[in-house]
């Protein structure tokens, strides 16, 4: 070779894929989706993969099939109207459902924040994040779907008061269930339950 010949010409770096909105949705490091008057009408790969789904089984479809029942489903959705704070964000901690795969029908607790960008209309559009909390925090007993809402407000650190005002129950009936959870997983204390209930 001479010293004129630079020789086959290096590789340069990888092409990096576009920096744009589509790619920032679709590479987020959390699950996103995107509803109209709760159905989803879009959601990335972390979304997809999180609830074991192709978009097939979720982009077109309603919300009520990644929760555990209906009447949470529903009770959900009411706790969100009300709640939204002035800018339309609501978040909170919820067992949901895998929708596919390997691990289809399986119950998982996960964090869910978003936005409705009308809170006027808090189900008419909105953006939608899930975190995805089984890694350190698994269902080590079988629940109903109302201990499964009262567990969630438990290790939030909401009171008997302020569960049943979130719920519309009393609460002394917030009490009773509360006393069917440490049954359940042999808390004698309520700080002993939720230390069960955050336990994997």
């Amino acid at each position: 070779m001479s010293a004129r010949d630079p020789g086959p010409p290096s590789a340069g770096p990888a092409a990096l894929p576009a920096l744009d909105y589509r790619t920032a949705f679709e590479q987020a490091p959390i699950g996103l989706m995107l509803s109209r008057e709760r159905l989803v009408t879009d959601a990335n790969a972390l979304a997809l993969a999180i609830f074991g789904a192709d978009r097939a089984q979720l982009v077109g479809r309603s919300f009520e099939q990644l929760y555990p029942s209906t009447g949470e489903f529903e009770r959900t959705g009411e706790r969100i109207a009300v709640q939204l704070d002035a800018r339309g964000w609501y978040a909170d901690d919820r067992v949901m459902k895998r929708l596919g795969g390997a691990q289809a029908g399986e119950l998982f607790w996960c964090h869910v924040s978003g936005r409705a960008l009308d809170p006027v209309r808090p189900h008419a559009a909105g953006i939608w994040a899930f975190e995805d909390l089984s890694s350190h925090r698994r269902l080590r007993v079988e629940l109903t779907p109302r201990e499964r809402e009262i567990a969630a407000l438990l290790i939030d650190g909401l009171t008997s008061k302020l569960i049943g005002r979130r719920l519309a129950i009393s609460p002394r009936t917030v009490d009773v269930y509360r006393a069917r959870l440490m049954r359940k997983t042999g808390a004698a204390t309520t700080p002993e339950l939720v230390h069960k209930l955050l336990t994997r």
